[in-house]
């Protein structure tokens, strides 16, 4: 089937990411959000990075207009009636993704993909909450999406081929380099680099080094393009947290238990860049 109108559920920071490479890539966009205001926040954030593009040379101001002119917005979930394919990039939250792929499940039509943007949480168990479990498949874009150039596709038990082979090449159109990784908690990247975080933020706990020693370590030891503290900021504290528990809970091992001072964290609300304050300020 050709894919000709793309959904996103979720205006945030990674959904609008997607929204935006998904109509540079020529597609028709609706984005959905729970409010007119994320929305439009979304749609702002769109409008600022693209604007940057314009200002540095690297597309005409044409384009930009093109692009967001692909983009429209919703608030209602059944406006995925008119989707080809739908990427939900909500919170990282078993109990919210799974009440968006039950009612996109009753929107959608029969044949569209309906993938998630999840960090950690195993594909079949959302793919269970469908009565499409074939055509739920993981489509995890990294942040900032219109810079990063990977995305993992993960296949859950129920995938068929025909669903694997449709995203991976849409990845493709999206100008990204997809990976192909199987259903287990944290799938490849982040049961790599999220136990990495979580071992900086023990070693800041224990005091082994300040949050500055322990970022340059790895920036100029490892050369990492960011220390491990302050990624953990981009991602979101609350993100960190959440993929440590589905490690952690999916492996029953010790090695994946998150910090008690991300945890600490997280509870006082210092999510990182989102809130201002994380293990750095901003």
């Amino acid at each position: 089937m050709a894919i000709k109108t793309f959904g996103v559920i979720g205006a945030g920071q990674m959904g609008n990411g997607i929204a935006q490479v998904a109509a540079a890539s020529g597609l028709n966009v609706i984005m959905n959000d729970i409010s007119e205001e994320f929305c439009k926040k979304g749609l702002s954030n769109i409008e600022k990075l693209l604007g940057r593009s314009v200002e540095k040379g690297k597309i005409e101001a044409a384009e930009k207009d093109a692009i967001l002119s692909r983009i429209r917005t919703s608030t209602n979930i059944k406006d995925m009636a008119d989707a080809d394919f739908v990427v939900e990039a909500a919170t990282e939250r078993e109990d919210l993704k799974f009440k968006i792929f039950r009612d996109l499940d009753a929107a959608c039509q029969p044949q569209v993909i309906l993938a998630t943007n999840t960090s950690s949480i195993p594909i079949g168990r959302i793919a269970s909450q469908t009565k499409r479990p074939d055509k739920v498949i993981g489509m995890h874009f990294m942040n900032p999406v219109p810079v990063m150039k990977l995305v993992e596709v993960i296949r859950g038990l129920a995938t068929s081929d025909a669903t694997f082979e449709t995203t991976w090449d849409l990845a493709k159109q999206f100008g990204k380099t997809p990976a192909q990784a199987n259903d287990y908690p944290g799938f490849i990247a982040n049961r790599i680099l999220l136990p990495m975080i979580n071992e900086a933020v023990y070693c800041l706990y224990h005091g082994v080094g300040s949050r500055e020693d322990i970022d340059t370590v790895m920036k100029l030891g490892m050369n990492h393009p960011m220390g491990p503290l302050t990624l953990a900021d981009l991602i979101g504290l609350d993100t960190c947290l959440a993929i440590m528990e589905t490690l952690y809970e999916g492996f029953k091992d010790s090695k994946y238990r998150p910090c008690p001072l991300l945890r600490k964290y997280v509870e006082a609300g210092w999510l990182g860049r989102k809130s201002g304050r994380g293990f750095y300020e901003y």
